[in-house]
């Protein structure tokens, strides 16, 4: 039976709880955020303050500015009885056990049998609180560990308890992973739980080096960064973010309760952090931690002095080139042949965090791709700490590290598992799923139906499972797309996928995608655009660019008018074309998905249309769509003249290259529809835009027919927006060739030079666009930004 959630509760109206009640109105679910009743005036105070902070949070907790009103506030004293009506409730209040006893004794008698009641619990043992609960609550209570920020990060961690029933926790898991979009592990009851056991332990291995080998904050965060595939906030910026308190908290949390742990001597922070943490210097919620802003410079805590100084992330020329080795075997062979002390630390880190997981693997979880995908996840690695392992040549890695520990090198001398150096063993996944240390042999995935869903699901090193383009039926193909199909799914419906870099869109592109539409219409029911992230960049400006440089005007009149031609054949053809999205979808890419029927759109997809940022309009019928749209919510507004009011705030949009940070707001902004389907887990989208096209195939889809008769707001609308940007020239705010490519703009949205209110076709639009387009093209100015876009991959202001 699918367990559905229709009304859920959240108990603590903290950071975590508030962001967790947000993600569940991010995804329509409606919440009641409860809290201590405030001491005086309203007694939902508390929570209603930390409403109106979610407004203010950057990156925004909320995918819609509408979200809040599926969220209700409530307090302890008041409201408890509203507990009942909830399928779903997690706690996240304070990490002090005798509060969560306290607080699951005063919540029981209103729990219904049947809800699930989790909490959101860091690292206590979750069979330590079910002990405060009725027998009768017990089968449906575990942990359920979100990541901060709730709606980002995708890691959450499930912990049963001895009692906690397995269909409860399959429902879970499936609900979490299909209606949130996270990636789920099932961890053990073990302090910290997975990530942050495996987490923490790299932060303070991190730490131990940095003062044994005498660096600084700064040079360390710089060799820990995106250079060795994590984060930018890299460890000790990554403690700012987090907040000082609570990672010093989560490391208290290992050494009470991991005496016997090896490394157990190292479970304590710093003198240095508890010094920072007593001045309440506690991160960025305190505006300063390990770093802080002094006006316009960025300045880091230097431990020897005990105050900050000017930070420098330079790092010796030695370390730099190993670290942009492509082969992992040699970089780490390097870093550890190496003289140079970054280089040697970075080895030593890498060599104790693998020694740690090798070591832990059956305490901390069930079997190692838990342990990658917790890091991935949860601290958004680019590859986990085994995957590292494995890449760098499994066999002569560990019998570094075990010189290492045979030297004294190491932090612990725990000699490395018997299985580490079984004769024959090359990693930890492999075809037969990945190695599980407590039961001594390969674990598969997990068979939830949910995951079916997944028709390509995200993959480890060395795992089973192919390549979207090593898979499928080949139907065509060209340099720039193939057009497949998956018959075990649905043989009816055609996927065409870019086969561009970064999915820009060039001259073969634009042909591939001619052709797969021609073939679709010929012999399928359907098409789905779909590649993964990201969507598309937008055209491809070097073919622009060489073309200006040439002096080629025709030619480049000819491409854009055979762009406008893919469009149109997307929006008129006679099979229904789904554009399944994930990621960006800027420019040409935007315009070719406003085309399309449908559009199936992962949640954190940025659409827009930013061709302003390199002196363009958009040409690709992307004004022409926003145009249309504006005429016909004029009409079903019974105003079908006053098309202006719609247009003016799209103008600015697409005037100032606006992005929608999240499917909703693409929606809002006119690049997407309300009837377009918002997923939550980017892996479900192929599947899902398969059957969307089917469904509109089996329903008889008829194509629309182009648009006749369109009213435009003309001279009197292009009138309007100039007044707009003759204010923003004259402050400064823009320049003025801003000024120039922004009235084209309006001109193309207007549809042209007219009277107010004339009637013209696509036709029409399509020719104002490109014709704007092209003018534009001319310009030395419009030129030079090409050319530095493609130089620094930055915007020119000229």
């Amino acid at each position: 039976m699918k367990w559905v959630v229709k009304k859920a509760a959240v108990l603590g109206a903290g950071v975590m709880g508030a962001q967790i009640a947000a993600h569940l109105a991010n995804a329509k679910v409606p919440v009641v955020l409860f809290d201590l009743p405030a001491k005086e005036g309203d007694k939902n105070a508390v929570v209603k303050k930390a409403l109106d902070g979610l407004k203010r949070l950057q990156p925004s907790p909320l995918v819609s500015r509408d979200t809040l009103q599926y969220i209700d506030a409530a307090n302890y004293e008041e409201h408890l009885e509203l507990l009942s009506g909830c399928d779903l409730i997690i706690e996240a209040i304070a990490e002090r056990v005798d509060w969560k006893n306290d607080l699951y004794a005063r919540i029981a008698p209103f729990v219904t049998p049947g809800t699930v009641l989790a909490s959101n619990t860091s690292g206590l043992s979750i069979n330590g609180l079910a002990e405060a609960l009725p027998a009768a609550l017990r089968p449906n209570f575990c942990g359920i560990h979100f990541f901060n920020p709730p709606r980002y990060m995708p890691l959450v961690e499930i912990i049963a308890t001895r009692d906690s029933a397995p269909a409860m926790l399959d429902g879970l898991e499936t609900w979490l992973t299909s209606r949130l979009g996270k990636g789920v592990l099932r961890a053990l009851d073990t302090p910290n739980f997975v990530a942050n056991r495996i987490g923490v332990f790299s932060i303070l291995a991190v730490m131990h080096h940095t003062a044994a080998f005498g660096l600084g904050f700064d040079t360390v965060d710089a060799l820990t960064g995106p250079k060795i595939g994590r984060p930018r906030s890299a460890t000790f910026r990554t403690g700012d973010v987090v907040g000082l308190d609570t990672l010093a908290h989560v490391v208290n949390t290992m050494r009470d309760t991991l005496p016997s742990d090896p490394w157990h001597a190292f479970f304590k922070a710093p003198a240095w952090l508890d010094g920072l943490i007593t001045r309440g210097a506690l991160g960025q919620k305190t505006k300063g931690g390990i770093y802080r802003k002094q006006g316009k410079a960025i300045e880091v805590f230097d431990p020897a002095a005990g105050d900050y100084r000017a930070s420098n992330d330079t790092l010796s020329a030695e370390v730099s080139a190993i670290l942009k080795l492509a082969d992992p075997a040699a970089r780490l062979k390097a870093l550890r042949e190496s003289g140079d002390a970054q280089a040697q630390f970075v080895w030593a880190i890498f060599r104790d965090l693998f020694h740690y997981c090798a070591v832990q693997l059956e305490n901390v979880a069930d079997n190692a791709r838990d342990v990658d995908f917790a890091l991935r996840w949860g601290f958004g690695w680019a590859q986990g700490p085994f995957e590292l392992w494995q890449a760098a040549g499994w066999a002569d890695t560990a019998q570094a590290i075990a010189a290492d520990i045979e030297g004294g090198l190491a932090m612990s001398r725990a000699p490395l598992p018997a299985w580490v150096t079984a004769p024959g063993r090359s990693g930890v996944h492999g075809a037969a799923g990945s190695w599980s240390a407590r039961r001594q042999a390969d674990v598969p995935r997990s068979s939830l139906p949910v995951y079916a869903r997944q028709l390509f699901p995200e993959r480890l090193l060395g795992e089973a499972g192919a390549r979207p383009d090593e898979s499928g039926e080949t139907l065509f193909e060209n340099a720039g797309v193939r057009l497949w199909r998956l018959p075990a799914v649905d043989g009816g419906i055609g996927i065409v996928s870019f086969k561009s870099k970064m999915h820009a869109i060039g001259d073969e592109v634009v042909d591939g995608l001619l052709e797969a539409l021609s073939r679709a219409e010929r012999e399928l029911d359907g098409l789905v655009i779909w590649h993964e992230a990201p969507f598309a960049v937008g055209a491809n400006l070097k073919q622009i660019h060489d073309a200006c440089v040439a002096g080629d005007f025709e030619r480049l009149e000819r491409t854009v008018s055979r762009f406008q031609q893919t469009a149109m054949a997307i929006k008129f053809s006679a099979v229904p074309v789904v554009a399944a999205v994930e990621g960006m979808a800027l420019g040409g890419g935007c315009e070719f998905a406003m085309h399309a029927r449908k559009r199936v759109l992962a949640l954190e997809s940025q659409l827009g249309l930013v061709e302003v940022g390199v002196g363009l309009i958009p040409s690709g019928g992307g004004c022409k769509e926003l145009a249309l749209r504006a005429a016909g919510w004029a009409a079903q507004s019974g105003t079908a003249g006053e098309v202006l009011g719609k247009l003016t705030p799209t103008f600015m949009a697409v005037a100032t290259g606006k992005t929608g940070k999240s499917a909703h707001e693409a929606v809002a902004l006119g690049y997407a529809s309300a009837d377009d389907t918002i997923l939550f887990h980017p892996r479900e989208l192929l599947w899902v835009a398969l059957k969307e096209a089917r469904l509109l195939a089996d329903a008889g889809y008829v194509p629309p027919v182009p648009a006749r008769g369109v009213p435009v707001a003309g001279r009197a609308g292009i009138a309007s927006m100039e007044m707009t940007l003759v204010n923003m020239r004259e402050g400064g705010m823009i320049s003025a060739h801003d000024y120039r490519v922004s009235r084209a703009v309006a001109v193309a949205l207007c549809g042209g030079e007219l009277e107010y209110g004339s009637l013209v076709d696509e036709a029409w639009l399509l020719t104002v666009e490109r014709r704007a387009f092209i003018e534009l093209l001319k310009t030395p100015e419009t030129q030079a930004r090409i050319q530095h876009m493609l130089e620094t991959g930055k915007p020119l202001r000229n």
